[in-house]
């Protein structure tokens, strides 16, 4: 059966009142052949992403409008080939929502994540063409200007991958400005030590985190999307960009892609930064 999330933005939005609509949902869900899995919760900013199985989208939507009446502003379809990662490893708790991993029944966990990798074109060939010292150069300048924008956008170093660097965001749109903002900060830096260029790839869903390490599906699409990407390009999948509507981003739909680890093509879009 087809897996969706819907999204909604309900300003004022408590954890008591979401719990309340989520056990109205389960309460009529079976009529219309959905199940829902689970739910986030944003307090600060009133977005709720529920995640279901159903027929279609109308019949996920359906069971909120006859359960409580709020239905999504958005509802988007998740690939079959990507729902692993959105069921992830978080726990949830009594109410249904999801929790932070270790964090109790009240911690509950504000978003899904959108995972974003960086990497340096040609790492291998730059440093046995310039020698270590000015390898290392080109890479601080990468890591400033990375965490430049991390910090700016509020995403999180996850880890550095040696010639890249992993993070995630709880903001789809962040990581997507965030990569933008990467690549323009990148054209304006001098030719010294030596040109270079980044690819950047970005996917959402619900990554196991262990000791604050992410890892899963979700991770590993990001990663083979960054792999996948020319010089100076940013692949997001479907998600990302469905999430990234409405907020003054342009992608190129780029069709189905097959990646390695992924039997079924994946929908990827790429980012179009100013000047393409």
């Amino acid at each position: 059966m087809p897996m969706y999330m819907d999204i909604h933005e309900i300003e004022g939005a408590t954890a008591e009142a979401v719990a309340k609509a989520h056990a109205a949902d389960m309460a009529v869900q079976k009529k219309y052949g959905v199940e829902y899995h689970k739910y986030w919760l944003n307090e600060s900013t009133g977005k709720i992403f529920c995640l279901c199985s159903a027929p279609d989208a109308e019949a996920a939507n359906a069971v909120h409008r006859v359960a409580h009446g709020l239905v999504a502003q958005k509802i988007i379809e998740v690939a079959p080939e990507i729902a692993e990662g959105f069921m992830g490893g978080t726990e949830i708790n009594a109410a249904g929502a999801a929790v932070l991993p270790g964090g109790g029944e009240d911690h509950r966990d504000p978003g899904i994540r959108t995972v974003l990798f960086t990497d340096i074109v040609g790492s291998t060939e730059l440093t046995q063409r310039l020698g270590d010292e000015a390898a290392m150069r080109v890479l601080e300048i990468h890591d400033t200007v990375v965490r430049a924008a991390l910090d700016a956008l509020g995403g999180r170093e996850v880890k550095h991958t040696g010639d890249g660097i992993m993070a995630s965001f709880y903001s789809a749109v962040a990581a997507a400005r965030c990569a933008a903002r990467i690549h323009r900060a990148l054209a304006a830096q001098g030719s010294e030590p030596a040109p270079f260029k980044v690819r950047i790839g970005a996917a959402a869903g619900e990554p196991v985190e262990n000791h604050r390490d992410l890892f899963g599906t979700t991770v590993q699409l990001a990663a083979r999307l960054c792999s996948h990407a020319e010089p100076e390009q940013s692949l997001v999948s479907n998600v990302v960009a469905e999430l990234c509507l409405g907020k003054g981003l342009a992608f190129r739909d780029l069709g189905e892609v097959s990646l390695k680890g992924f039997v079924h093509p994946v929908k990827v879009h790429a980012i179009v930064h100013a000047g393409e």
